[in-house]
């Protein structure tokens, strides 16, 4: 059995890409990928940029999870705000990671340039806040991030937003201009093509059902064949089930939702954001959107813990669509589609080793197109024996969810609505 893409627009409008039959023989391979997603997929090609031959296994299809269902945002950094980051790891942490804020996006652009992968790529995101106390905590992000070196950031009152995004919604916001945006599963499906321009091989429809990370060769058992490799890398994120047992507590499956309008026309797009730049607000439960190269509206936003999908995206989502649009009210909404992201309790992306062989990623915790992209670079170097950037974070500490995997999701969930209830009353 296949699995398809999701029924998205990105799914829709995706580029050509070729068939790749699952694996059927036993085989022996350098470097085996377990996740054709963008962690995968940028591990795959830092390392055959190495010299390495490597071996890729897909459960379903080439960016067949979140990272062909996302919101397509090039946002820098991780979840985790550098001031967390401090106050959890230390300072000498902070400042490591501040050193990486946009690395990850320098990587997209870099693969992008390289291979000629046409995925719509295009410049600056903007943060908007509802209120004062927002702007606040955009400009002390600001000086922050100025701080480690990245001055990209350009605040925007009320007046100024408006060339970016025509709502009267927002007391202002703030421009990162070396953030952007993308059609992530024509990213995706691009960076496979390159993989296999460099001699890697990429094998769909491949379901992983058991791994042996002790073995100094570690071992992939699939459903109809055996992988043995002298390095091993586990990027399933969200997707990878229970068949690697020692990394399932490690993240939460957290679904988050997408819609696609009908094409609003060059006009009505251009005055509805006149830059072409995407947009996310700082609210905890955040919105965010962004055009279509057809001129759609890319809208998404909400949560539910432990990865369900709501009874219908669309109306979930098109009430705070109407509020930072109201001329939208009758627009038809024509794709619609939900997708798991991997929540780590940190916040922070998870990196590290299990056994002496197999290296692992996960856990971006919603700002994974950038994040992963970085960390495939981070798992080549660690792979390479180059790992002074790998191992600084696989030494972080992981932290389970309070109650588990069981009651992990209601914890979450009741935690959701008290930050909730501050977006709503501005504190």
């Amino acid at each position: 059995m296949t699995e398809a893409h999701a029924p998205s627009y990105y799914a829709a409008s995706a580029n050509p890409t070729p068939e790749r039959p699952p694996l059927e023989v036993d085989t022996q391979a350098d470097v085996c990928i377990i996740g054709a997603g963008f962690s995968g997929l940028s591990a795959a090609l830092h390392c055959l940029q190495q010299g390495r031959s490597v071996l890729l296994l897909e459960g379903a299809k080439v960016g067949w999870g979140a990272s062909g269902r996302n919101g397509g945002q090039i946002v820098n950094g991780l979840n985790a705000s550098l001031e967390r980051i401090e106050s959890r790891f230390g300072k000498e942490t902070a400042i490591f990671a501040g050193a990486l804020l946009q690395e990850g996006a320098s990587v997209i652009r870099g693969f992008v340039s390289d291979y000629q992968i046409d995925c719509d790529l295009k410049q600056r995101n903007v943060y908007v806040g509802f209120n004062k106390k927002h702007i606040q905590e955009l400009q002390a992000k600001q000086t922050l991030w100025r701080s480690h070196g990245m001055d990209d950031h350009e605040m925007l009152d009320k007046d100024a937003l408006q060339s970016y995004v025509k709502s009267d919604c927002y007391y202002g916001g703030m421009v990162d201009h070396s953030g952007g945006h993308i059609h992530p599963l024509n990213l995706a499906l691009g960076e496979a093509a390159a993989i296999e321009s460099l001699g890697g091989v990429i094998h769909e429809n491949t379901h992983v059902t058991a791994v042996d990370t002790d073995a100094v060769k570690p071992v992939v058992t699939t459903a109809n064949a055996v992988v043995t490799c002298h390095t091993l890398v586990i990027c399933g994120n969200a997707y990878l089930g229970k068949s690697v047992p020692a990394l399932a507590p490690r993240v939460m499956p957290v679904s988050t939702q997408v819609m696609a309008t009908e094409p609003l026309g060059n006009d009505l797009a251009h005055r509805l954001l006149p830059n072409d730049a995407c947009i996310e607000d700082v609210r905890y439960i955040l919105d965010y959107y962004r055009l279509s190269a057809d001129k759609r509206l890319l809208f998404g936003g909400g949560t539910i813990y432990g990865g369900r999908d709501p009874r219908s995206v669309e109306a979930k989502l098109r009430p705070n669509m109407e509020k930072v649009f109201p001329e939208l009210k009758d627009v038809k909404v024509e794709y619609a589609w939900s997708g798991n992201f991997a929540l780590s309790f940190t916040r922070v992306p998870q990196l590290g080793k299990l056994g002496s062989n197999t290296f692992f990623a996960m856990g971006y915790s919603g700002h994974g197109v950038t994040g992963s992209h970085l960390f495939g670079r981070l798992l080549s170097e660690g792979i390479a024996g180059r790992g002074d950037r790998f191992d600084k974070f696989a030494a972080l500490p992981w932290l389970p969810f309070p109650g588990g995997q069981r009651f992990g999701p209601a914890y979450s969930t009741v935690g959701s609505w008290w930050y909730g209830f501050r977006d709503a009353v501005g504190v």
